[in-house]
């Protein structure tokens, strides 16, 4: 059993106490030393895959479909027809699973930014290798795909807010199944499982540094919304060091 496992099994029984000071600091002293290389490669990536998407729908569509198709009167979730629906939120939840790697590759950067080490570019695609890839891939794909259904069930009987309401709690309780993976080796379905029981344990607390992580990601809207991409990376800042407070990173299990 890795110290992960040994871990997670005495916090499922004895608990676990977590400083909303000391957890805040750790993941702002983490968020500068990433903020600009994160930033940039936000900002990078975002331009290029809103012009692949752009370039491929002309290529299949043509430049008056798409425009007519994507208009906002068309994506109104009230106009669209229940076909049209399911197409969008299954290719929402393909492109939620291929982009998942990608984005756990930010709380690596985050963990080589902690312990000072360099984080090659490389390191962006990391995670698009076995076995990491098949559990973050299942675990998105089960989370995506639950929240997805419910939401879909609930706009059906005019209750879209408690459809919301539940999807924004679905994301708060399997918040450190990503890092769970990628840092303590586990499994997809252990890794929802301990991220629920690890998030129940001090849901007030952690709720609160989420809060504060998410209004302060939104500070960037401020620089003429580019610069949220440089805001954004605290996020992945707080989720690192909320995972490091309470389950702890095995020098040996990151390497």
């Amino acid at each position: 059993m890795n110290q992960t496992k040994e871990r997670l099994n005495d916090i499922e029984k004895n608990g676990y106490q977590i400083d909303f000071a000391n957890v805040f600091n750790h993941a702002f002293e983490n968020y500068k030393k990433i903020a600009v290389y994160a930033g940039l490669v936000l900002f990078i990536f975002s331009v290029l895959f809103v012009i692949f998407i752009g370039v491929s729908l002309i290529s299949v569509m043509g430049v008056t479909a798409m425009t007519r198709e994507l208009s906002p009167e068309k994506l109104n979730v009230e106009n669209l027809s229940e076909s049209n629906f399911l197409v969008f939120g299954s290719i929402a939840l393909i492109v939620s699973c291929i982009l998942s790697p990608f984005q756990a590759s930010f709380l690596k950067m985050a963990h080589c930014g902690d312990r000072d080490e360099e984080f090659h570019i490389s390191d962006l695609f990391g995670y698009y290798r076995l076995p990491y890839l098949k559990e973050i891939i299942i675990s998105t794909f089960l989370i995506s795909a639950i929240g997805f259904a419910q939401a879909t069930l609930l706009s059906y009987v005019h209750l879209e807010l408690l459809g919301k309401v539940i999807t924004y709690f679905i994301s708060y309780i399997t918040l450190l199944v990503t890092p769970l993976v990628i840092f303590g080796d586990l499994k997809a379905i252990e890794a929802i499982k301990y991220s629920i029981l690890l998030i129940f344990k001090q849901p007030f607390v952690i709720l609160g540094l989420i809060i504060v992580a998410f209004i302060g990601s939104l500070v960037g809207f401020m620089g003429c919304c580019i610069g949220v991409f440089f805001t954004l990376p605290f996020l992945y800042s707080m989720n690192y060091a909320i995972y490091s407070a309470v389950v702890g990173i095995d020098a040996q299990e990151t390497e």
